[in-house]
């Protein structure tokens, strides 16, 4: 998936697919636009948002649980959450994980990258939770590059681990194969990583 600033477009890309268990989708599936506009103009509560309640729309007609990373507010101003969503198959939200490992980054020849600097950073590792593909362990894109979170999350019996992710294509070149390879490997589960297309 390619997301857009268009919660709408993005909506209609969701909605295409038809798996059979449950549908996957990428980090910030909701919208992608620069950190500061992330942070003031286009973040919407689950509640508000056309993108997640034409998902959970979604969800009770095709009697489909989904899995997704958006944007969330937070209490105060100036920043945002950024969080992963299981909907269920009768469209209600029964996990909210919140990114506990924030990607902030200066790319030799190419991008600067601060999370940080507008995302609110996560506090605690979720439990796994029942799905009808197993027990699903919840983590998001940068969590990837830290083996503890996914040995905890073994600890606590999962079989599927998730990180949905907008790597950058500089990041992604130089180790997301071997970091996917190697949490599986060293947890001994299977993990999905919906990833976004084309992100710079």
């Amino acid at each position: 998936m390619t997301t857009t600033p268009s919660m709408a477009n993005n909506l209609r890309r969701a909605e295409s697919s038809v798996p059979k268990k449950a549908l996957f989708l990428p980090e910030e599936s909701d919208y992608i636009a620069s950190f500061g506009l992330k942070a003031v103009a286009l973040v919407k509560s689950a509640e508000d948002s056309e993108f997640v309640r034409g998902l959970r729309e979604e969800a009770c007609l095709a009697k489909l649980p989904i899995h997704v990373g958006v944007y969330e507010p937070r209490n105060d101003a100036g920043k945002v959450k950024n969080t992963l969503l299981w909907i269920d198959h009768q469209g209600k939200i029964t996990q909210r994980y919140q990114k506990i490992h924030l990607f902030d980054v200066e790319i030799r020849d190419g991008p600067v990258l601060k999370e940080s600097a507008c995302v609110e950073r996560g506090m605690k590792i979720l439990p796994p939770f029942e799905a009808p593909v197993g027990k699903v362990a919840s983590t998001i894109c940068f969590d990837l590059r830290f083996p503890e979170i996914s040995i905890a999350l073994k600890r606590q019996g999962c079989d599927i681990i998730t990180f949905p992710s907008a790597f950058t294509v500089p990041t992604g070149k130089a180790h997301w194969q071997p970091l996917l390879r190697a949490r599986a490997i060293e947890t001994q589960s299977y993990v999905i990583a919906a990833a976004q297309v084309r992100v710079s």
